[in-house]
C-alpha cells in the first residue's frame, strides 16, 4: 500500500529524512510516532508527492511517487491535523463538493452521503452550517469526507487532538470498523494509549530515522520494565536517594515525580507505606513508557 526505501530528504544543507524504510501493508493499521520535528510531517509530505526526495524510492498504492502522485491520490483520503471544512458550506455541501475534486458524478456522491453520514454519527445535520457544529462533530465529518472517493488507504495526521473523551472513543470506534472492513490506515498521533489501541504495527521516528518497529505488545516486551511505581510529592526525590538505586532496574526523575521501572513492584510498594510525603501509583508499563525511554523526556519545538 505504501513503500518508502532508503529515503532521503534535506533542507538548507539539513538532512530531516535519514534513510527510511517503510512497508504499510493491505488491511493494517500502522502507526507513526514522534516527538515534534522528529521528521513524521516531511515523511509524510513524501509519501503523498508534496516534496520530492533526494534519494532512495517512493511507491503509493502501486504507483511511483512523486511522478505518479495525482494518480494514487485519487484513492486515498487524508484526515489532515487541523480541520480545513468550508465554512462557507453546509454538511452536505462540504461532502458534495469534496466529491467532484474526484471526478465523481454528483448522483454517485449523493448516493454515499446518508451512509457517511450515518458513518460519522451526523444523521440530521447535512443542512446544518459548520460554524454550528462542535468540534467532535467537525472531526468526524472530516473523517467522513476522507472516506467520499472510498479510498483504499486513508492517512489520518493526530485524528483526535482537542476532543473530549467521548468524541476520542467515537473516533476509535469507526477507524476499528474501516479497518475491519479492509481499508488500510497510515496513522500519527501524540496518544500513546491510542496507538496501543488501534495499531496493528507502528514505528517510533527520530531525528530523521525509524528507530524501532513492531506491534505495540512487542515493543513493550521487547523494551521496557514489565512494572512501573510512579512516586511524587514533596518526598519523592529524598524517597529515591534511600530506594530507587537499591529497588529499581531503572528510574528516572521529571520534575518533582519519580519513574522506577522494575520486574516486581511489590519490595518497592512496602517502602512506600504510611509515608505521608509521598504518593504512588502502581500500574504495568505501556507505550508511553517505551516512547518514552527511546526518544527522552525533555521537551521538544
Amino acid at each position: 500500500m505504501l513503500s518508502l526505501a532508503g529515503v532521503r530528504k534535506s533542507y538548507g544543507g539539513h538532512e530531516v529524512i535519514c534513510g527510511v524504510d517503510l512497508d504499510l501493508r493491505a488491511g493494517e493499521c500502522y502507526g507513526l510516532l514522534g516527538p515534534n520535528g522528529a521528521g513524521k510531517t516531511t515523511t509524510l509530505r513524501l509519501a503523498l508527492g508534496l516534496a520530492e526526495p533526494d534519494a532512495g524510492r517512493i511507491s503509493l498504492l502501486g504507483e511511483p511517487i512523486p511522478r505518479r502522485a495525482r494518480e494514487a491520490r485519487l484513492r486515498l483520503g487524508v484526515v489532515p491535523q487541523l480541520d480545513n471544512l468550508d465554512p462557507d458550506f453546509s454538511v452536505l455541501e462540504n461532502l458534495l463538493v469534496y466529491g467532484r475534486y474526484f471526478g465523481l458524478p454528483d448522483g454517485a456522491i449523493a448516493a454515499r452521503i446518508p451512509r457517511l453520514l450515518e458513518f460519522a454519527g451526523l444523521e440530521g445535520r447535512a443542512q446544518s452550517r459548520i460554524q454550528a457544529l462542535s468540534g467532535g462533530m467537525k472531526r468526524r465529518l472530516s473523517l467522513a469526507r476522507a472516506l467520499v472517493n472510498d479510498p483504499d488507504l486513508i492517512l489520518l495526521d493526530e485524528p483526535t487532538t482537542g476532543l473530549d473523551p467521548q468524541a476520542r472513543h467515537l473516533i476509535w470506534e469507526r477507524l476499528k470498523q474501516l479497518v475491519a472492513q479492509g481499508k488500510t490506515i497510515l496513522l500519527t498521533t501524540h496518544f500513546m494509549d491510542e496507538a496501543e489501541r488501534l495499531c496493528d504495527r507502528l514505528s517510533v521516528m527520530d531525528h530523521g530515522r525509524l528507530i524501532i518497529t513492531g506491534t505495540p505488545r512487542e515493543l513493550i516486551a521487547h523494551h521496557i520494565e514489565p512494572q512501573v511505581v510512579e512516586v511524587y510529592g514533596e518526598g519523592a526525590p529524598a524517597w529515591a536517594q534511600v530506594h530507587a538505586r537499591r529497588l529499581c532496574r531503572r528510574w528516572e526523575r521529571a520534575g518533582e515525580t519519580v519513574f522506577c521501572y522494575t520486574q516486581d513492584g511489590e519490595p518497592v510498594l512496602r517502602t512506600l507505606e504510611g509515608q505521608r510525603d509521598v504518593r504512588y501509583l502502581h500500574r504495568r508499563a505501556n507505550l508511553e513508557d517505551v516512547f518514552l525511554k527511546l526518544t527522552g523526556r525533555d521537551l521538544r519545538d
